[in-house]
């Protein structure tokens, strides 16, 4: 026969299926309270139950752990000496998961931690890791890892917190932050120009020298572009290719090919002119700069304060015309 729910006296029904790690707590609290108060009346009133639900959560307790821990008459109650040792350790073990449950809460408003950032070779070089030092100054009590490659790395797989990414698909089970515009453009020099001429259409890279990453790097399947709406990827050759885009980006301004680059490394040469961009009405919309990191509740205040330390960086007037 199913027994009716206990009524406490608030009027409260106390429910009699319950995880068991959560009747060992209870336990553990009545315990306490009792010692603490004196009386099961008074440990009641401050566990809001009855003094008898007070009576059997001792009970079950000392016949889980098979220890005497309280001697009760209708007068008093004494703590045993295996009690008094019980009730030493269960303070300092609660004492303890309120001080985990503060830094965990406390970890949601104050960065704290090891934090693993993974970015782009060349642009970690330039925009992401010079930002450290002036965020470890706001944020002592964190400490930063960088990895600093082209490969798209597994975030998850491979310990990462936060990645920077240029561009690309994301997976949805992460969350993306743009931090800055950023497009992907063809240029050259004024003196390659002059003297292998200008590409008009995206058939015309067949005849130019292009400057690619390497099969490691990617663009060896081709650079891509938007044609009538669609994107479309074009297969492109030349003489030299590497796997590094500061080399790539230096020997466009050297005049030895077309680069096909980012707008966050070429301003500064396209606003002095030393690069000049081709075939604008082709490239892609904006392939925006972004911090990525896996969905997570909540997220970490190191992972929340860098990515917001970061885009007021890059922000800043006039930041990615500077020369760094």
């Amino acid at each position: 026969m199913r027994k009716a729910p206990r009524m406490l006296h608030n009027g409260r029904q106390e429910t009699t299926c319950k995880p068991a790690n959560m009747d060992k707590f209870k336990q553990i609290e009545a315990f306490i309270a009792v010692v603490e108060q004196g009386s099961m009346a008074a440990a009641a009133l401050t566990q809001n139950v009855t003094p008898v639900m007070i009576g059997r959560r001792i009970n079950a307790l000392e016949a889980r752990i098979g220890v005497k821990l309280l001697h009760r008459s209708t007068r008093r109650i004494v703590v045993t000496e295996q009690g008094a040792a019980f009730m030493e350790q269960c303070k300092k073990a609660l004492s303890d998961l309120d001080r985990a449950e503060m830094l965990i809460a406390e970890g949601r408003h104050k960065a704290t931690g090891h934090l693993i950032v993974s970015a782009p070779a060349a642009f970690g070089r330039k925009h992401v890791a010079p930002h450290a030092p002036a965020f470890l100054r706001a944020n002592p009590d964190v400490q930063i890892s960088f990895n600093l490659t082209d490969r798209v790395v597994d975030l998850v797989r491979e310990g990462y917190d936060v990645g920077i990414r240029i561009g690309g698909a994301i997976d949805p089970n992460f969350v993306a932050i743009k931090l800055s515009s950023n497009k992907r453009v063809v240029c050259g020099t004024p003196a390659y120009f002059a003297k292998y001429g200008v590409p008009h259409t995206l058939e015309d890279l067949e005849r130019h020298n292009c400057l690619a990453f390497n099969l490691q790097g990617g663009q060896q399947r081709g650079w891509y572009f938007n044609d009538n709406g669609k994107t479309v990827t074009v297969r492109v050759n030349g003489n030299l290719d590497c796997n590094d885009g500061e080399l790539l980006h230096r020997w466009a301004g050297e005049s030895l090919g077309l680069g096909w680059r980012s707008t966050w490394e070429i301003l500064p040469q396209l606003e002095s002119g030393e690069l000049i961009t081709v075939l604008d009405e082709f490239a892609l919309p904006d392939y925006d700069i972004l911090a990525v990191y896996p969905q997570q509740r909540p997220v970490p205040a190191k992972i929340r304060f860098f990515i917001e330390h970061l885009k007021a960086q890059f922000a800043q007037p006039g930041y990615w015309s500077c020369r760094t």
